[in-house]
């Protein structure tokens, strides 16, 4: 793939209104590749529905109670759940952190066979676990796998920054058929044009 730099200047190029989103990012966007899927989706689930700080402390403490901090699956699951609900974690988030654990040891998680796949196939053999949606994975496509054309339709945030660098006033269906069509301009590089969403600046659009 073309250096992340490269690839902002196609998109700028591409859309004008994404080129001012660019310009607002100030820090420069690096990938952060990693080959530990299985590692991904554990730290996906505990950090649901969390803020960033509360993730870590929790994340730690969840890695803290295995050898060299690495929760192999066989240890998740010989670990008595109520461990798991004594460092922070729900019942449901511990039932999922099990399904991961239970899937990783029945099917194969190597990033050579899941990177073998299409992103849709990797969504589709992913959210065969229990606890494991469509935005998660989509989220581990663009960042530790770095596939460049995701496009989160669902993600709270970007719906929230692309309402106010595009002027959109939709909603629901309406929303997102709009979004879509807008991201079609960013092919193949859905992803990086997303990261840059995130990280803008709102005052900027307005």
């Amino acid at each position: 793939m073309k250096p992340y730099h490269e690839i902002a200047e196609i998109l700028s190029k591409n859309d004008s209104i994404l080129a001012k989103v660019i310009q607002s990012v100030k820090t420069e966007l690096k990938p952060s590749p990693s080959i530990d899927v299985y590692y991904w989706l554990l730290e996906a689930i505990v950090s649901q529905q969390l803020s960033v700080k509360v993730a870590d402390i929790i994340w730690k403490r969840f890695a803290d109670l295995f050898d060299n901090q690495y929760p192999v699956a066989k240890q998740i699951l010989l670990t008595d759940d109520n461990v798991y609900r004594s460092i922070g974690l729900s019942g449901q988030k511990t039932k999922y952190i099990n399904n991961v654990a239970s899937f990783s040891l029945e099917n194969d998680l190597s990033f050579e066979y899941i990177n073998a796949m299409t992103d849709d196939e990797i969504i589709a053999y992913l959210t065969q676990i229990v606890g494991i949606g469509k935005w998660t994975v989509q989220m581990i496509l663009m960042f530790p796998m770095d596939r460049p054309n995701v496009f989160p339709v669902d993600d709270l945030g970007i719906q929230t920054k692309m309402k106010a660098w595009y002027k959109i006033d939709l909603e629901k269906k309406e929303l997102k058929a709009k979004l879509t069509s807008i991201s079609d301009k960013w092919d193949p590089y859905k992803t990086l044009a997303c990261k840059y969403l995130w990280k803008s600046n709102l005052e900027i659009s307005t």
